[in-house]
């Protein structure tokens, strides 16, 4: 069968137990999260969950079902479009040559996030794929650490 990668969207109440009960969902039927981000809605007593998922059509099918049946889920938005971005930092020593690696931030909406004695750390932030590719090719610079946040993602 093949593997889908899905991005689900899910608002639920804002209350203590809800993240553990959704990662508890998956744990428990075997299916995996890929990437998982959490922030309250401003003004609501609600917050988004944006779950980047992957299974077989069936399993995804299954893994909806199951988010909506969940009691403080008001919505699972799992269709559609997606603005969808992730956000990478990496660290970098200052013995290397870094000739091309303005060119490389621009090309992926990326700046140099801070700096020290002998490190510079590079943010990108951009899309799942693009974040992939800027991962590959900023080995060239020797990075001493890389973290990746999860998806970000807004129905549109």
């Amino acid at each position: 069968m093949e593997h889908i990668r899905r991005v689900l969207s899910v608002i639920v109440l804002n209350e203590d137990g809800v993240l553990s009960r959704i990662s508890g969902l998956f744990a428990g039927r075997g299916y995996n999260i890929d990437s998982l981000t959490v922030a309250p809605i401003p003004k609501t007593n609600l917050s988004r969950l944006t779950i980047v998922t992957s299974g077989s059509a069936p399993v995804l099918e299954q893994i909806v079902k199951q988010l909506h049946k969940l009691i403080p889920t008001y919505k699972v938005i799992e269709s559609g479009q997606f603005v969808e971005k992730e956000m990478a930092l990496v660290k970098i020593p200052l013995n290397e040559d870094f000739n091309g690696l303005d060119a490389m931030l621009k090309a992926y909406n990326g700046t140099i996030a801070s700096s020290g004695e002998d490190f510079i750390v590079v943010m990108v932030a951009d899309d799942y794929d693009r974040i992939d590719n800027f991962l590959k090719a900023v080995k060239k610079y020797n990075p001493t650490d890389i973290v990746r946040s999860g998806s970000v993602a807004m129905d549109i």
